[in-house]
């Protein structure tokens, strides 16, 4: 007899599932591509599966990075959802803020056949084929219910990005946060007590820390849902926040599949292991990342501690802070490109001289002033010939 995972008992107690969120196929760093990239951290996801035995893999939505994403982009997500399923895995997505969600559930009744589910637009995903190894007992508009081959059975609420327009709803008096409960609630209808229980969704949850990478996130605080909505006895993967954290033991945000920001360059990447345990789901452990390029921030006094930094970091993307005490000239701005041809973004910060004493500005000639305004800015005089450029710039010059 071939066991799953660990021991005999383990291996007949155990449905193990994998959460991961954010992908956004087909986001570029600037005018840098990363689609390779994105191929690349799906197909670690694909072997991360393997090793971990997983039964199934939840993807808390942001699949794409538009509403209309490029053939390409579509290419590298079928290839890769098709590959997560396998034989015998099921994999379950709702759409994120940024997908077009009856976009992407277009295609949810040939998808299911394949262990694919897609929760987008109103339209749900049929059972699927029951030969599969995981495969649908049930599913609904809200939620989809499965069981491996072990007879392990666990129950998704699958919730997509949650709004009034995408969920065919007129805005009222109700608190969003109401609303989200009521959302909530819906997706539970199905569920018999006992059945290990997972709540998928994207969302801002409170207490959730934002990146720089996320984009029309909700302003203000109206969108930020409170802890208390999210249900006790069920595991709660999250979608919608970049940086990975745990917002309560059963409150999970998985994070995005790459570094997108320059200030998540120093928070590891990961997926989340979750397996079921008596009628709960409890996080198991994190896998790190390890695929796509590191985002990396640099500061440097001077373009000589510059270009000593930027060849440390060769096949990295770099954000470069430099200060100066003087405009960059164009050899030395090419001169940093051609050491790192990762360097994606460069900050140049002049640093201003001492405090001068005060001038009465109305006693001074157009020269003096344009002097003490250089000066003020570059920390130096200019040069005679800036001098002379500017003054017949006004007219005054010989």
């Amino acid at each position: 007899m071939q066991f799953i995972c660990g021991t005999p008992s383990e291996a007949f107690l155990l449905m193990r599932l994998l959460h991961t969120s954010d992908w956004h196929i087909g986001k570029r760093l600037m005018d840098r591509e990363r689609l390779p990239e994105q191929e690349e951290a799906l197909l670690e996801l694909v072997r991360i599966c393997e090793e971990e035995r997983v039964d199934v893999v939840l993807v808390a939505g942001d699949v794409f990075d538009t509403f209309l994403p490029s053939a390409d982009a579509e290419e590298v997500f079928f290839r890769a959802v098709k590959q997560l399923a396998g034989e015998r895995r099921a994999v379950v997505i709702v759409s994120g803020n940024h997908d077009d969600g009856i976009r992407l559930a277009a295609s949810a009744p040939l998808s299911a056949e394949e262990g694919i589910y897609l929760f987008g637009g109103g339209r749900h995903p049929h059972a699927g084929s029951a030969m599969r190894g995981v495969h649908a007992l049930s599913v609904g508009e809200h939620h989809i219910l499965l069981e491996n081959e072990r007879g392990e059975r666990v129950y998704v609420n699958a919730l997509p990005y949650p709004n009034e327009a995408r969920l065919k709803e007129e805005k009222t008096e109700e608190l969003y946060a109401q609303k989200v409960a009521r959302w909530i609630a819906r997706g539970e209808e199905a569920r018999e007590a006992g059945t290990p229980y997972v709540l998928l969704t994207h969302l801002f949850a409170a207490g959730g820390k934002v990146s720089e990478s996320e984009r029309d996130i909700e302003l203000g605080g109206a969108r930020i849902v409170p802890l208390s909505v999210f249900p006790q006895g069920a595991f709660t993967a999250l979608g919608h926040l970049h940086k990975r954290q745990r917002l309560r033991d059963n409150v999970y945000y998985s994070g995005s599949l790459l570094q997108y920001s320059f200030d998540e360059a120093e928070i590891p990447k990961s997926v989340a292991i979750l397996k079921t345990e008596g009628e709960n789901i409890v996080l198991e452990k994190e896998v790190p990342l390890t695929a796509g390029k590191k985002l990396v921030r640099l500061e440097a006094a001077g373009v000589e501690q510059a270009l000593g930094l930027l060849g440390r970091y060769e096949g990295a993307f770099v954000e470069l802070t430099l200060h100066l005490t003087a405009p960059l000239t164009a050899q030395e701005t090419l001169s940093l490109r051609d050491a790192n041809e990762g360097l994606v973004s460069l900050i140049v910060r002049t640093q201003a001289s001492a405090a001068a004493p005060a001038v009465v500005r109305s006693a001074l000639s157009s020269e003096e002033l344009f002097t003490e305004y250089y000066k003020s800015v570059y920390g130096e005089a200019p040069s005679a010939e800036l001098k002379e450029a500017f003054l017949q710039l006004l007219g005054e010059g010989a």
